[in-house]
C-alpha cells in the first residue's frame, strides 16, 4: 500500500510539473550572442573550453544567483581544484580575511562579522562562499576598495597617486588606462548627463577602475591549465566591455566566456537591445521574485 502511495504521488508531481511547462511559464530563457534559444548544457561545454568566464548578474535575481551555484559545481566536476572563483563582491583589501575563511582558518562568526559583506550575503553569495570552502577552492577578492572609487569619482585617476605604495597594492597599476569612448561607457556618460550629474566624467573613470582592478586581479590569479569563473554585476562585462577589454588588454590570447543577465520585456521576448550582450544571455520574467 505504501509503494501504491508513493507511486501515485510520483504520478502526480510529474503532471504538475507538465503542466507548469505546458503552460508556458519557464523561470528563464537562454539565449546565445545572435538572440538564440539555446540549453544550459551548451553554455556548461562552451564554458569548461575557456579560461577565464565572465558571469554577469542581475544582483537581485535568484536565478543569476542559482545558475551560477549550478555552473559553479559543474565546472567543479569538470576541473576539480583548478576551478578559481572570484567576485565583485569582495574587495581586495578584504582578500586575507576571505581567503583564511575559505581555507578554514577562521570561524564563521568571525568572517561575517568582520568582513565587508554585501547586504544580500547570506541569500546569494554565501552559497558560493560555502562551495569554495568545502571543496578547498580558491576564491578572489577582485573588486577594487570602494573608497578608492570614491577618490576617483571626486578626483579622477590623479587622485590615485596619492596613495601609499601599500595602498596601490590593492589597485592595478598606476595610470590606469580608459578609453572613454568604448560604447558601454559612452552610454553610462550619456545616462549621467540626462540626469543632470557633473560632466567631468569621472563616475566612469571610477567605475572603469573597478573593472580595470578586477582585470587585474583575475589575471594575477589565473594560472594556464585552470579556469577562473567570476562573479560581478552583468554591466561589468556587457558587450564585451569593461572586464574583458581590460583581460585582453593584458593578454590577448585568452579565451574568454561571457555571460549576461537581462529580463524579458512584457511580450516575453528577449529585448533586441541585448542581442550580443554576451556570448550566452540568461532572461528572466519580470514579475521574478527579487532576492533583495
Amino acid at each position: 500500500m505504501r509503494n501504491l502511495f508513493l507511486r501515485n504521488i510520483l504520478i502526480m508531481s510529474a503532471i504538475l510539473i507538465s503542466n507548469v511547462v505546458v503552460a508556458g511559464k519557464p523561470a528563464y530563457m537562454l539565449y546565445n550572442a545572435k538572440g538564440k534559444t539555446v540549453k544550459y548544457n551548451k553554455m556548461l561545454k562552451q564554458a569548461s573550453k575557456a579560461d577565464i568566464v565572465l558571469f554577469g548578474e542581475l544582483h537581485n535575481n535568484p536565478i543569476s544567483h542559482w545558475l551560477q551555484y549550478e555552473l559553479t559545481r559543474d565546472l567543479h566536476s569538470i576541473y576539480g581544484d583548478s576551478l578559481i572563483l572570484g567576485a565583485e563582491m569582495f574587495e581586495s583589501d578584504n582578500g586575507l580575511i576571505l581567503n583564511e575563511y575559505v581555507t578554514g582558518v577562521i570561524r564563521t562568526r568571525n568572517f561575517e562579522a568582520e568582513a565587508k559583506l554585501w547586504p544580500n550575503y547570506k541569500t546569494d553569495i554565501k552559497p558560493l562562499v560555502e562551495f569554495a570552502r568545502e571543496n578547498k577552492l580558491q576564491f578572489v577578492a577582485t573588486n577594487v576598495p570602494r573608497r578608492y572609487a570614491a577618490m576617483v569619482n571626486f578626483g579622477g585617476f590623479e587622485a590615485l597617486e596619492e596613495l601609499s605604495d601599500e595602498a596601490k597594492k590593492l589597485l592595478p597599476p598606476l595610470p590606469v588606462a580608459f578609453d572613454p569612448d568604448l560604447p558601454q561607457y559612452l552610454k553610462m556618460s550619456e545616462m549621467m548627463g540626462q540626469m543632470g550629474n557633473h560632466a567631468n566624467n569621472n563616475l566612469v573613470k571610477a567605475q572603469a577602475l573597478k573593472d580595470a582592478t578586477m582585470a587585474h586581479f583575475i589575471l594575477e590569479n589565473y594560472k594556464p591549465g585552470k579556469i577562473f569563473l567570476h562573479f560581478h554585476g552583468s554591466f561589468h562585462s556587457d558587450f564585451y566591455e569593461g572586464i574583458m577589454w581590460y583581460l585582453l588588454l593584458q593578454n590577448p590570447d585568452l579565451k574568454i566566456i561571457t555571460i549576461a543577465s537581462t529580463e524579458l520585456d512584457e511580450e516575453g521576448r528577449l529585448p533586441e537591445d541585448r542581442i550580443g550582450a554576451a556570448d550566452f544571455i540568461i532572461a528572466t520574467p519580470q514579475g521574478m521574485t527579487k532576492t533583495h
